[in-house]
């Protein structure tokens, strides 16, 4: 049992706030990474100097894709603190803050206050979490309201308060606004199961639902507008190789449900299995948790032959399965759409730790998972120490000094910790913050510096070069590079018609040498996308061959 609630409340808060402490150094430290997030970035620096906000455009072209809230929200971030990459993540932080909160405000409804702040600790601390802070993606802010939306949905069904009922219905048409449907969807699928489960029928159809569907009607109705002007007046647009694309059937059926139906013309990581493999390295360092949490849930209620107290919520558990279901039987699935549910995964994990850790006196479960997590996070810490030392030109002195103070901080607080809280949440705590860390500082500022468009501003301000004379040939990812010049480059399809004292950014492959005829070559840049690390790149001694080469030339 826990000797003292209090104090490891505190520690479980001190944990929480040292998560969004790297979640800040990782904003400051890490600039933009290709594709996604520096792709938002920059659609946020277009919408700040066009002022086009209804209408949203990608490097000057129609962008057809995720729904705008993340674009004003970083814009108006952007506006007010500057064209920094900073800016354009600090919505994202506070909405991932705001997460965390709710989490734990939704789980106290129906739990314990130990539970609770467990459930925020696990989401702050996940791996997840530290990813989506600083690779910004539209999940973040999903997440957020998803998990705002059910928390004031769930206080309205005890309470009725109906300042609990605009907030939750707004809530889902502030998530439709940033990823589409499927902040409607989860909400239906957490609900519906808990209210048939606790035969509460009635409350599946209220006349007050219809006053939420107005509201979110309303908060919609600027994105409506917009792509409707985009989209569904000019049908000669051509989108994914067609005219007469609707914006409005693209955002609520064909992004969401036809990828299910076979419309949507991406297809990539269908396999169900596909997001549950990626969480089990998104989730760490509670993946064990998780897991046995999990199928304990599940076998509970197959044991108990659907019956739960009426005291207890169903919400959970089903919001994740039908959820997981719905997402892993789309034909197209990257790692980070899973995270809409974390909120939920993380109370499935709260639930098994204070059960098996804290509640219960479960000795050689807790020696056995002792074991399987000392593993776990010896081979993640023995990463982070390669990783230090070995790929890129960094501080070994300073480095090993940290890390041997962050080992002296840990031994201290295990010292101190005189069984407030088990062990081995210190250890998976410990090693998955200070992986972190250190990744944030040292790791990945380096590894971006083989980001094509980081490399070529440095070099652009550094010999103060004359941006309307730099050019692009052929090359069609410069996102970071208009991002970090605060410029939208010009891609030329005929090098002969450059003008003398003209600069062009050029790959290898395409620089015969009849062409150095009428150009010097002034640099050269190796280029890696680094999003796809292999351990090629990440080998010195091998890393010249799995770099891509890039010259900038200058017309004689």
């Amino acid at each position: 049992m826990m000797n003292n609630n209090k104090s490891a409340s505190q520690l479980y808060l001190y944990y929480i706030l040292a998560s969004i402490v790297i979640y800040i150094l990782g904003s400051l430290f890490i600039p933009l990474i290709e594709i996604d997030s520096v792709q938002y970035g920059n659609i946020c620096r277009e919408m700040l100097q066009t002022k086009s906000f209804l209408q949203i455009f990608d490097q000057g072209k129609d962008y057809l894709d995720k729904p705008p809230f993340l674009f004003w929200a970083s814009t108006l971030s952007m506006y007010l603190f500057g064209m920094n990459d900073f800016a354009f993540r600090l919505p994202s932080i506070l909405m991932a803050v705001i997460a965390i909160y709710s989490t734990y405000k939704f789980t106290l409804l129906y739990y314990k206050k130990e539970i609770a702040i467990l459930s925020a600790l696990v989401i702050a601390s996940s791996q997840a979490m530290f990813l989506i802070t600083h690779d910004v993606r539209t999940d973040t802010m999903l997440m957020c309201w998803v998990i705002v939306g059910v928390w004031q949905f769930a206080s309205w069904l005890q309470n009725k308060n109906w300042l609990s009922f605009i907030i939750a219905f707004s809530a889902i048409g502030f998530g439709m606004m940033t990823k589409g449907p499927i902040a409607f969807m989860v909400p239906i699928f957490s609900f519906v199961p808990h209210l048939i489960i606790h035969k509460q029928y009635k409350l599946l159809f209220r006349w007050e639902y219809l006053v939420g569907l107005v509201i979110i009607l309303l908060l919609l109705l600027p994105m409506d507008i917009g792509l409707y002007q985009q989209f569904d007046l000019h049908p000669e647009k051509v989108m994914y190789g067609k005219t007469g694309t609707s914006g409005l059937r693209f955002f609520y059926w064909t992004q969401s449900f036809g990828r299910i139906t076979g419309e949507s013309i991406w297809h990539e990581n269908d396999s169900i299995t596909f997001l549950f493999e990626n969480l089990l390295w998104g989730f760490l360092p509670w993946t064990l948790f998780f897991v046995i949490g999990l199928l304990a849930e599940v076998y509970k209620i197959i044991k108990n032959k659907f019956k739960i107290k009426s005291s207890h919520e169903w919400i959970t558990l089903p919001g994740f399965l039908i959820t997981y279901l719905a997402l892993g039987s789309s034909r197209y699935q990257l790692p980070h759409y899973i995270y809409v549910v974390l909120p939920f995964i993380s109370i499935i994990t709260a639930k098994c730790i204070y059960n098996i850790t804290i509640k219960e006196n479960n000795g050689n479960c807790n020696k056995v998972l002792s074991i399987v997590h000392f593993v776990i996070f010896s081979i993640l810490l023995a990463l982070l120490v390669y990783l230090m030392f070995v790929p890129f030109n960094t501080n070994k002195l300073l480095i090993t000094l940290l890390l041997f103070v962050a080992a002296i901080i840990f031994a201290i607080i295990l010292y101190f910790n005189n069984n407030t809280i088990p062990k081995i949440l210190h250890f998976g705590l410990f090693s998955i913050l200070t992986t972190n860390l250190f990744l944030n500082v040292f790791f990945y500022p380096k590894l971006l510096e083989y980001q094509l468009g980081n490399k070529v501003t440095k070099y652009i301000n550094e010999e103060k070069i004359d941006k309307s004379n730099f050019y692009l040939y052929k090359i069609t990812d410069s996102r970071s590079l208009d991002f970090y010049s605060n410029y939208t480059y010009k891609n030329i399809e005929d090098l002969t018609a450059s003008k003398k004292g003209d600069f062009i950014l050029i790959e290898d492959k395409n620089t015969p040498d009849s062409l150095l005829i009428h150009f010097n070559k002034i640099t050269s840049i190796a280029s890696f996308h680094v999003s796809t690390l292999t351990g090629e790149f990440l080998n010195p001694a091998t890393r010249d061959s799995a770099v891509d080469h890039f010259y900038i030339l200058k017309k004689k």
